[in-house]
């Protein structure tokens, strides 16, 4: 059975901070939009599409998308892009907080481990955003005991290649435009200061333990 709002009808939940919450380095404006309409367009789009399919409509989030390649031609686009839409946007948001002191974890040492340093990886993070051609993603994934930097274009997710996400930089214009324009490299250096670590390692504790299905549907969205 699926947790409140892992199923249809999927509802937008409020950003788990105040709008203005990332200021100087993401502003209210870009947020309020970000989440307030895009994230919500995709929800809409989900649910629209959800609503004539009642075998679908028992999935999660999660199970919509590994599954989609399977459905229907008439189905699949669909659902992959706003299923991935919907959890790509609530991945973003709940993968920031208030910028505040780094404290040691479990992921910070593993990413020391993998990378060299904490700076290593950022350069590496870094490199990967700037090099996503359009709309999309840079993602720190794990999976078989190694974590890994990809990126992801448009709605797509690590969740179809067997990799389990820990966190995510949305590189889609809309994310950054407002305050940064085309300057997407300073954008990600601010993002830098407000990424959510305690979640992050709370990704990396879950995905460290998880079963080798990667669909979730127990997680909350």
């Amino acid at each position: 059975m699926c947790m409140e709002n892992q199923c249809y009808p999927f509802v937008n939940l409020p950003l788990p901070y105040p709008a203005d919450a990332l200021e100087p380095f993401l502003d209210e404006k870009t947020m309020r939009l970000h989440h307030d309409r895009h994230l919500k367009t995709y929800i809409d789009n989900l649910n629209a599409v959800l609503a004539d399919e009642p075998r679908l409509q028992k999935l999660s989030l999660e199970q919509l998308i590994v599954c989609a390649k399977d459905l229907p031609e008439r189905l699949r686009v669909p659902v992959s892009r706003n299923a991935g839409g919907v959890y790509n946007h609530r991945f973003f948001f709940e993968g920031m907080a208030p910028p505040h002191a780094r404290e040691g974890s479990c992921l910070e040492a593993e990413i020391c481990a993998r990378f060299g340093s904490m700076k290593r990886f950022e350069e590496l993070f870094k490199k990967a955003a700037l090099s996503v051609f359009g709309s999309g993603y840079a993602w720190l994934t794990y999976a078989a005991g190694r974590l890994e930097i990809i990126t992801t274009a448009n709605q797509n997710t690590p969740l179809t290649s067997g990799l389990c996400p820990l966190l995510t930089l949305d590189v889609w214009e809309h994310a950054y435009y407002l305050k940064h324009y085309n300057l997407r490299a300073e954008y990600v250096d601010d993002w830098m200061r407000v990424v959510n670590w305690q979640a992050a390692d709370r990704n990396y504790l879950y995905c460290r333990s998880a079963p080798c299905s990667l669909v979730r549907s127990s997680r909350s969205g």
